[in-house]
């Protein structure tokens, strides 16, 4: 599926690439911060990043702002609201929220990726309100982990 999207680069961002695929077949394009020199992101501290961009999403889709995963394996840098959604009616500059769950100071440079951004189609939703069985599953009401935990044991092998 192929969508346009009308985007716009701003004074801050002119010279920078715009989002594209690192491959082919790449889900995510990259997002490139707009800064001018060195902007260090200290542990545990969080940056609304600018890319320089303004984009027009078409009704229906969204963007989602996800982390790239080698700066959060390497440095412990994500996106500390990923994913970050960009909603069709936004037009506003596209900013990146980094946070630095890492022990070390981050350098963020021009032009460096710091995000991907995956454009998806968005469902409505007709909610019917019901006093009626909404029916049984395996799972019933079991919220945050009860679809159980993986534990190692003593011999190294996954147990109960």
């Amino acid at each position: 599926m192929s969508v346009v999207v009308a985007i716009q680069q701003l004074p801050h961002g002119a010279g920078l690439p715009l989002p594209q695929r690192a491959t082919e077949l790449a889900a995510g394009y990259d997002l490139v911060a707009a800064v001018e020199g060195l902007t260090v992101l200290e542990p545990g501290a969080r940056l609304a990043v600018p890319t320089g961009l303004v984009i027009a999403i078409p009704a229906g889709f969204e963007g989602q702002v996800r982390p790239r995963s080698g700066l959060a394996l390497r440095h412990g840098v994500t996106v500390a609201n990923a994913p970050g959604t960009i909603d069709a009616d936004y037009r506003g500059e596209v900013q990146v929220l980094l946070i630095n769950l890492g022990g070390e100071p981050f350098g963020i440079v021009r032009g460096m990726r710091v995000a991907q951004l995956v454009i998806a189609p968005v469902a409505t939703v007709a909610w019917r309100e019901t006093q009626l069985d909404v029916g049984a599953t395996a799972r019933g009401a079991g919220g945050f982990g009860s679809t159980g935990l993986a534990r190692v044991g003593a011999e190294g092998n996954e147990a109960e």
